[in-house]
This record gives C-alpha cells, sequence and structure tokens, in this order.
C-alpha cells in the first residue's frame, strides 16, 4: 500500500499507478452487489452477440446495462446478449438464463397459431423497356408538336409533305429498341474494334517498343505514377495502357512516354506522321533514353540511345529545344522542383524554347501559352516510377535514396498536371506582374 505522492513510493508518479486505480473502480462496478440500498450500475456494452452468435462490436442504439440490488438484468431489444462493462471488468448477460432449455416446436399446435413460410428472394420489375418506350412517344409528340408550330401538320394531305414526316416518324420509331431491324443500327467492324475506354477516364499511355524488358519496366512505371498520382492530388487515373504508335489512336492521352535505347526500332514515315500530327495537336511525349552518363542533346556523345533518339527525331518537325528554366511551369505545376531526377540524377529535363534570354529578363511572366510537345530526358523515369502489385520498387536509384524516389515521383507529377492543365500556372504565379503590364 502506498500513498498518492511519492513519500513512500515512486509508483504514483508511474502511469502504472493510474492503469491500477482505473481498473480497481471498472472491477468494482462490475461486480454486482445485493444491498438493498446500494444505487444501481449502468455499464456501457462492450461486445454483443450478433446473429450469426459471434461476439462483435455493438451498435449505436445499444443502450447501457443497469444492475439493481434485487433485480436480474434481461435480455431485451435495446440490450441484447453480450459482455458489458470495460476490458479491464465486465459482466456478462446470457442469452438462456440457467435452467432455461430450447424445446422443439410441438407439432400438435394448431396450425392458426404457428404459421411456417420460406425466405422471401430479391424480386425486382424491371422498368427499362417501359421507360424507354415513354421516351419514344413522348419524342414522337415533340416530333408532331413541331411539325404543328411549322404549319406542316394542316398540310399532311399532300404528298410532298408525307416524306418529311415518314422521317420522323422511323426517327420516333428507332428510339425504341426492338422496334426496328438490329442491323439497322448496326456498327461497321472497324468501329465496334475501337478503344473508346481511355475517352472516358484519364489513362497514361507509353509507347510500346516490341522489346518485352523494356515495355515491362514502361507499364510498371506508369502503374506506379497512376498510384502515386491519385495518393497525392484529386485526379483519380485508369490502368496505364501500352500504345502501338502505327494503329492506335493516341488523341485519347495527355501524354506518351516513349523509352528510347539502341535496340528500339525506327518507325516508318507513315507512323511517324501519326506521331506529329499528336504533336501539332496537344499532345505530348516523353522521350527518355534511360542513360545517365551522356546528355542528351550532345552532338559529341558516343551513347547508344543518344543515337537512336536523333534517328527517331529526323522525321519529326522538333522545335528549338532548352533545358527547363528556373521560372518555367514545369518547375511549380503542382510540386515546387529545380531539378527533375529519375532513376538517375543529374541530367536535364529538354523542353521547347519559350523565349530568348532579353525577353525572359524584360518580363516577369513567361511568353508563350502552350505546353511543350516534346520532353527529353536521360534519368530514366519509369525505372524510378516502376513497382510491383504490392508497390514495392522494382529498382533502386542510383545513387540509393529514398528522397531521390520522392522527388522523381513529384517530377512525375509536375509532367502529369503540366500536359494536362497547361501553363496556366504562370499566371497564377505572376498575377501582380499582370495586372501592372495592364494599368489595374
Amino acid at each position: 500500500h502506498v500513498n498518492s505522492d511519492n513519500n513512500w513510493s515512486n509508483l504514483p508518479l508511474s502511469g502504472s499507478f493510474v492503469d491500477m486505480l482505473r481498473r480497481s473502480v471498472n472491477l468494482s462496478r462490475s461486480t454486482s452487489s445485493s444491498a438493498p440500498n446500494e444505487a444501481a450500475l449502468r455499464l456501457p456494452p462492450l461486445e454483443v452477440l450478433n446473429g450469426l452468435g459471434t461476439l462483435a462490436p455493438p451498435p449505436s442504439q445499444v443502450k447501457p446495462l443497469v444492475i439493481e440490488a434485487g433485480i436480474t438484468p434481461a435480455v431485451s431489444l435495446d440490450t441484447p446478449p453480450g459482455l458489458y462493462g470495460t476490458s479491464d471488468g465486465f459482466t456478462a448477460l446470457n442469452l438462456i438464463r440457467e435452467k432455461e432449455e430450447i424445446a422443439p416446436i410441438n407439432s400438435n399446435v394448431s396450425p392458426a397459431v404457428i404459421s411456417q413460410t420460406g425466405y422471401s428472394g430479391h424480386e425486382s420489375l424491371n422498368f427499362k423497356p417501359w421507360l424507354l418506350l415513354i421516351a419514344g412517344i413522348l419524342f414522337f409528340l415533340d416530333c408532331l408538336a413541331m411539325l404543328w408550330f411549322n404549319g406542316l401538320v394542316t398540310s399532311l394531305a399532300g404528298k410532298r409533305k408525307l416524306a418529311p414526316v415518314s422521317a420522323l416518324v422511323l426517327i420516333a420509331l428507332a428510339t425504341v429498341p426492338g422496334l426496328l431491324p438490329h442491323q439497322a443500327v448496326a456498327q461497321t467492324a472497324q468501329e465496334s474494334q475501337l478503344d473508346y475506354s481511355a475517352a472516358l477516364i484519364t489513362r497514361f499511355a507509353f509507347v510500346k517498343t516490341g522489346i518485352r524488358e523494356t515495355d515491362r519496366i514502361s507499364e510498371a512505371g506508369m502503374l506506379g505514377l497512376t498510384r502515386f498520382v491519385s495518393s497525392r492530388t484529386a485526379l483519380e487515373p485508369g490502368l496505364p495502357v501500352g500504345v502501338d504508335i502505327a494503329s492506335d489512336e493516341l488523341a485519347f492521352y495527355p501524354f506518351l512516354y516513349w523509352p528510347v535505347s539502341a535496340d528500339s526500332p525506327i518507325p516508318d514515315e507513315a507512323t511517324m506522321a501519326r506521331v506529329d500530327a499528336y504533336m501539332k495537336q496537344g499532345g505530348s511525349i516523353v522521350f527518355d533514353t534511360q542513360d545517365q552518363f551522356n546528355t542528351v542533346l550532345n552532338n559529341s556523345s558516343n551513347g547508344s540511345g543518344n543515337s537512336r533518339l536523333r534517328e527517331i527525331l529526323a522525321s519529326l518537325d522538333i522545335p528549338p529545344l532548352e533545358p527547363v528554366p528556373a521560372d518555367h511551369v514545369l518547375t511549380k505545376s503542382f510540386y515546387l522542383l529545380d531539378s527533375f531526377p529519375g532513376r538517375y540524377q543529374g541530367g536535364d529535363l529538354w523542353v521547347e524554347q519559350i523565349g530568348t534570354a532579353d525577353e525572359a529578363d524584360s518580363r516577369p511572366a513567361r511568353s508563350g501559352d502552350g505546353v511543350s510537345t516534346i520532353l527529353i530526358t536521360n534519368n530514366d523515369f519509369a525505372g524510378a516510377w516502376a513497382v510491383d502489385e504490392q508497390d514495392r520498387s522494382l529498382f533502386q536509384t542510383v545513387p540509393p535514396s529514398g528522397e531521390q524516389r520522392e522527388y522523381a515521383f513529384r517530377v512525375g507529377v509536375n509532367i502529369v498536371m503540366y500536359t494536362i492543365t497547361g501553363n496556366y500556372k504562370a499566371d497564377q504565379v505572376h498575377i501582380p506582374a499582370l495586372l501592372e503590364r495592364l494599368g489595374q
């Protein structure tokens, strides 16, 4: 026994002393007393029996169990069977009391007293055909109303007016399925083969090179970027997809990730014409040579990835390029960045040149309102983004650094926001300068 201060022992200074007191109080509350004048105890529900006969957390409508002297608690809708009290001390409220037995139903009881029925299934009425029929009728009436307002109903007896009226009737009937032959609305084979899923939800795409390992890493990288974007932003993209630039529709994707290596095939002129049209119509392509030892646009470089990249870009209408300036939108489209690392660091990220140095110095807001149609790096973005199904990174960064991988994902988020929303953030950041130029 110790007192409440530390004159005898240092136990009151520890948390164990408080736990001991709390448990003693709970144990005392959980013990019913037969004293007639003792106040009633109210024990909160701890666990109750569910429909399967197992203990489960109590629902919100369960009330505390009142224990009074001389009164045996009973099971009710408000106090179902279970444990009442706290984890340190509780009492059990049993469904079956002592000496009670469960007896089978007496078959000799009058059927008027006992009625047997089976479990009812989930039945529903399909209103779709009726709703479509009503919609078709309303559309037909709307067509008649339009004819009435145009004064054509009074001239229905004329043969010249019957043709347009018949056409409108056929159109109205076509809205009700089953009234016209199925072949009348059948799609062509070419239309049925097109995949329009990417038009319904944003999906990140990578260019399939035909090299199994490269395509596997690209797909894993886009998967990792998709999950990171979903967890850090309001955008919830769909699963990534690999595209064949020679046959697939490219307009559905805001940007394409294109890995380039020495073994990458060089597309033919027709394919590169489709790529050039995609870029001129607003699409962006991220070319990644995945080689940190050579500068991407250095003509003296002997990197095999750089050589193959130059061969691919030879047939494209490429604008002048420059490393990402310090005040470029890519540095602030979502995260604030001063570098663009991937699996490797140190390489530059090249984009379209925005303006000359003199123009940039004289104007605080960068010129140019479009998004760069081409981005070139050698830092291996996909290698840094690549994850497996358990979100484990597939490759180590060089040098090994968790912070570098985090920054690589942030680079991916900035590229996504830049290609999807444009460089609107340049105006947002430089609103004071813009208002000053406008004389506000």
